[in-house]
């Protein structure tokens, strides 16, 4: 039977052959800790008295708050850097950029190999063709310490892209179009490989455009069969000779879907959900506030230049203000030798130093209430940039917005905007059972049994997609002692916001599909249980969020759709082993029992409960 990208780079990596919904361990040929995440991998690691396995294959880097304006970020990175000296690990400091983009432009990972980070958009080394996944503290530091990671081999959809878009549409318009078809869970837990003759003709920009935003449609990872361009741009960047994996002709899909993109013109999303996805018409005249462009969606030099294309003579309009963030130094640098920051200048944006800016609340691009902002990222839920709302959109429809005072695109500029002269882009998942045995996850601790079986108060949250900002917002990822993160558990979940100080110890969520969706950060499953939740259960779960959770020893189930008639403040019972939760009268609902390797991780008290393996 023929195998798909994802099933042959994690089986090569696993060195046995795979096929969806097998577990198993997979060496990572990258490993990397952000700034926020970086101290606690290394209190995970400090705490466990782990080894590094292999220096020169892992390194931090401190993209999300690169000046360390924050006294946490500050003293975060200095204790990622004393660690670093102490182990011969290389740091990719304040003045280099976004780790993911490093991994791709330094030869970190070539085509056909793989890439941890605590980054949720890792991802985005699927537009070389390698395996990148954003991953929580306990993940990293198990691959820091042994060189490898569990993993639940993803089924894979095959997405074709059919047509050419309209002359004036950017990759991000196309992003945008996908994520509108998928929604926010419609890739949910799978690997997707995409198509097309458009998809054939884009270099990396374009691409790592399209599969960053494969986060936010649920998914694993979006791949793309590298072509030659993308092939040269890694000989050169590793500088060895690099491998691409393309799938069998006969592999088999859980679906292939065509998303007809024919015609397609500039797009927006509205505040609030990346999904939430219209033509920029329809928002076209809608007052403009802020601007930023940047972040590892569109942080790329050709997103600037496009973006540049559009300013170039022209000045914002009174009022705006325009932020300007280069995903890497050398893209900043190419920038300046260019004269495209004198472009920026001149118009009169505020040109930052490389990293991610708005997007992780730690640099410039932050915005204040009743603000309204348009974004070339690929994040506007609530609170995710500030207090005001986000559109998101192409570098160039965000140009002619900064241009124009409202939303608009770089063809329908009003007339009389300002001028100014300026100088010179196996279907379906099966149960892991043996495989899971003798891996990284481990065995069970020695120490007494924890229970299988609980109950408890039930907190009924009839939501779907509750992503990581409404359940732990980023104005406190610098927070690294669990003891201190109970209290901000739903407070930026409108109607649930004083949750921390109702909740009680032995309490259970039950809530809606796709829960923890977003970013990779283990505060958000910390903070459950610091306040004493006894289980978390769900329609479904964000991927990275499952196995945060399954990592930390804190018991998350799939429950029934519309949590099963069960009421809010109802005493219920769940029991992990079966999977059924019983309620007050006694009526027995089906959920999904633990796997093997969940209840093992579990039993011993999250993956690096036993000290290592």
């Amino acid at each position: 039977m023929g195998k798909t990208i994802v099933e042959k780079i994690l089986g090569s990596h696993a060195g046995r052959d795979v096929c969806p919904g097998d577990i198993v361990d997979v060496a990572i040929d990258a490993r990397v800790a952000r700034d926020f995440g970086g101290a606690n991998v290394v209190k995970n690691i400090r705490d466990h008295g782990l080894p590094i396995a292999d220096p020169a294959r892992t390194c931090f880097t401190f993209d999300c708050n690169p000046g360390g304006s924050d006294q946490n970020y500050a003293k975060n990175q200095q204790i990622c850097r004393v660690f670093a000296r102490e182990h011969g690990i290389k740091v990719h400091d304040i003045d280099a950029g976004i780790g993911t983009h490093l991994a791709i432009d330094e030869g970190l990972v070539g085509p056909g190999e793989t890439f941890v980070s605590t980054d949720s958009h890792a991802n985005i080394l699927g537009a070389i063709g390698a395996f990148g996944q954003g991953m929580g503290d306990q993940d990293i530091a198990h691959a820091f310490a042994h060189g490898t990671v569990w993993f639940k081999v993803p089924p894979t959809v095959k997405v074709i892209l059919e047509g050419k878009p309209a002359a004036v549409a950017r990759p991000k318009d196309v992003a945008l179009a996908v994520t509108k078809h998928f929604g926010a869970n419609g890739l949910l837990g799978s690997a997707a490989e995409v198509y097309g003759t458009y998809v054939d003709e884009l270099g990396i920009a374009g691409r790592a455009t399209l599969t960053s935003m494969c986060t936010e449609m649920g998914g694993i990872i979006m791949l793309f069969p590298p072509n030659e361009t993308v092939i040269e741009h890694c000989r050169r960047a590793t500088g060895r000779e690099v491998t691409p994996v393309y799938a069998d002709a006969d592999a088999t899909y859980t679906d292939t879907i065509t998303v007809n993109i024919d015609g397609l013109g500039p797009m927006a999303a509205r505040p609030g959900h990346p999904d939430d996805v219209v033509p920029v018409a329809e928002v076209a005249g809608t007052k403009v506030d802020s601007v930023f462009i940047g972040s590892c969606t569109n942080g790329r030099y050709e997103d600037f230049a496009a973006a540049a294309g559009v300013l170039k003579g022209r000045k914002i309009a009174p009022g705006v203000v325009l932020k300007v963030v280069p995903a890497t130094d050398a893209i900043w640098r190419r920038l300046l030798d260019d004269g495209l920051v004198t472009v920026f200048k001149d118009a009169g944006a505020l040109f930052g130093n490389a990293g991610c800016a708005g997007c992780a609340a730690g640099q410039i691009g932050q915005n204040g209430p009743g603000e309204t902002t348009v974004s070339t990222g690929n994040r506007n839920f609530p609170g995710k940039q500030g207090k005001g709302a986000v559109y998101l959109a192409s570098p160039e429809t965000a140009a002619a917005s900064a241009v124009a005072g409202v939303i608009a695109t770089a063809d329908t500029i009003p007339d009389g905007s300002a001028t100014v002269e300026c100088a010179g882009p196996c279907a379906g998942r099966k149960a892991a059972r043996a495989e899971a045995r003798g891996s990284s996850v481990g065995s069970t601790s020695k120490a007494e049994a924890r229970p299988t079986k609980v109950s408890g108060r039930a907190w009924v949250i009839p939501q779907d997609n509750i992503d990581t900002d409404m359940i732990y917002h980023n104005r406190y990822l610098a927070i690294t002692d669990p003891a201190e993160m109970g209290q901000y558990a739903f407070d930026n979940l409108e109607g649930w916001e004083d949750f921390s100080t109702k909740c009680q110890p032995g309490d259970i969520i039950i809530t809606g599909k796709n829960f923890g969706c977003g970013s990779s950060r283990q505060q958000a499953v910390d903070c459950f249980k610091t306040l004493g939740v006894t289980v978390l259960v769900a329609e479904s779960f964000g991927a990275i969020y499952e196995r945060n959770a399954i990592n930390a020893g804190m018991p998350i189930m799939y429950g029934p759709v519309g949590g099963g008639g069960i009421q809010d403040g109802e005493e219920v019972e769940v029991d992990f082993a079966t999977g059924v939760i019983r309620r007050t009268n006694g009526d027995a609902i089906a959920g999904t029992p633990f796997s093997d390797a969940q209840l093992t991780i579990y039993q011993r008290g999250g993956l690096l409960g036993g000290g290592g393996n």
